[in-house]
């Protein structure tokens, strides 16, 4: 579980910048500059370090530098604000792959409930897209406190509340299906 959340973190270092320095300092193209910076830099280490990049880490650092860049040169910064929501589309449309779950699940899971859990799929599928818009509709106020707090609470609270409702209900399905075959 603790490299789940290294790889998340990881995917999203530059967004994990820009809201802290932005927080601290309430200067969008100081954060927009260090978010850059420290993108350009997490690549730079992990080839140093000999790491082998997947395509979100390299997505992530062409969006940083396109919409960031933009961002500086506009001084608008809901090009910035929309990184996210770009990255919760991409990850929607992975997620509709028809049972791109299963291959996360526990076994007895996938045995038992697979349907359900391709039904999962699609539902979380379409709660990345409905995260992605709200992103967009916030990040299109230019209210940066309001997307600060979206961000950093709601984005993480709505999937922290699918994964638990996900788990509660797989627990319940699972253990119905075995006894209704043993009985």
């Amino acid at each position: 579980m603790n490299n789940v959340f290294a790889k998340l973190a990881s995917d999203f270092f530059s967004t994990i910048v820009f809201l802290a320095v932005y927080l601290i300092t309430d200067n969008v193209l100081l954060a927009t500059g260090v978010a850059i910076a420290a993108s350009v830099a997490q690549v730079i280490y992990a080839h140093v370090k000999g790491e082998q990049l997947g395509f979100m880490t390299y997505a992530s650092l062409a969006l940083v530098i396109v919409l960031g860049s933009a961002t500086l040169l506009t001084n608008d910064p809901r090009f910035v604000l929309a990184k996210p929501a770009i990255a919760h589309f991409a990850i929607g449309a992975i997620m509709l792959k028809r049972g791109w779950m299963l291959r996360y699940m526990p076994q007895i899971v996938a045995e038992t409930i697979p349907e359900y859990v391709t039904i999962a799929g699609y539902a979380w599928a379409a709660l990345m897209f409905a995260l992605g818009a709200g992103t967009i509709a916030v990040a299109w106020t230019g209210d940066l406190k309001l997307w600060a707090l979206y961000v950093s609470v709601v984005l993480i609270s709505a999937k922290l509340a699918a994964f638990a409702i996900q788990y509660v209900a797989f627990r319940l399905l699972v253990t119905s299906r075995i006894r209704a075959a043993r009985a």
